[in-house]
């Protein structure tokens, strides 16, 4: 990797990463009713390969508001990668209800077994 890449544009990459990181934060703290900022640091969570972390953050998410479509999509990510194909499903169908299919279309399309 080049001088620029991994010790200029990395750093600053990560530099805004956890800028993005401790506004959810400071979210959470001033609102820790609201799903949103859950459902947001458990991206930056699963960027940097922090899983459970994420995947707390992210059934916080969905408790606060099971109607969270984007959660459930992740939450189905996680538990696939796992291979815990009911919670997968479980979390796939929840967003397909909450209006997105996405997670019950990548379920299908790698043939995993409801």
């Amino acid at each position: 990797m080049s001088f620029w890449r991994k010790e200029v544009i990395g750093f600053a990459l990560d530099h805004e990463t956890r800028k993005q990181m401790d506004e959810q934060r400071a979210w959470i703290a001033r609102d820790p009713s609201n799903p949103r900022p859950y459902y947001h640091l458990a991206q930056f969570c699963r960027m940097e390969g922090r899983q459970e972390e994420a995947l707390g953050l992210l059934l916080e998410a969905v408790r606060l508001d099971d109607g969270l479509a984007e959660a459930h999509c992740s939450l189905a990510e996680i538990y696939a990668m796992r291979e815990d194909y009911p919670a997968a499903w479980r979390h796939a169908r929840r967003a397909e209800a909450a209006g997105e299919p996405r997670a019950v279309e990548l379920l299908r399309q790698y043939k995993v077994a409801e």
